[in-house]
């Protein structure tokens, strides 16, 4: 093994999504979370019509929210002025 393929067995593992780089680990995560919300607000909604419905958008929302908070971006920006080019 050279050492540039160590140093690359470390970095993580991105999938491209939507032409942006996400992390596999932090994407199940959120999915997870959000199908569990959006599970959650339709099982617990009351035997109407629509109201499932409703209930398990605001649950799927709220499991956005709650995902949001826990994973970071892992994006860096880098300001480069046109004088430094």
């Amino acid at each position: 093994m050279t050492k540039g393929n160590h140093k690359h067995n470390h970095e993580p593992q991105n999938i491209e999504v939507w032409e942006d780089l996400v992390h596999i680990k932090d994407l199940g995560l959120a999915l997870l979370i959000c199908g569990a919300g959006a599970l959650g607000g339709y099982f617990l909604a009351p035997d109407n019509a629509s109201e499932p419905l409703f209930y398990g958008l605001a649950g799927a929302v709220i499991g956005f929210i709650i995902s949001s908070f826990i994973i970071k971006p892992k994006r860096t920006f880098e300001e480069i002025r046109e004088e430094d080019q």
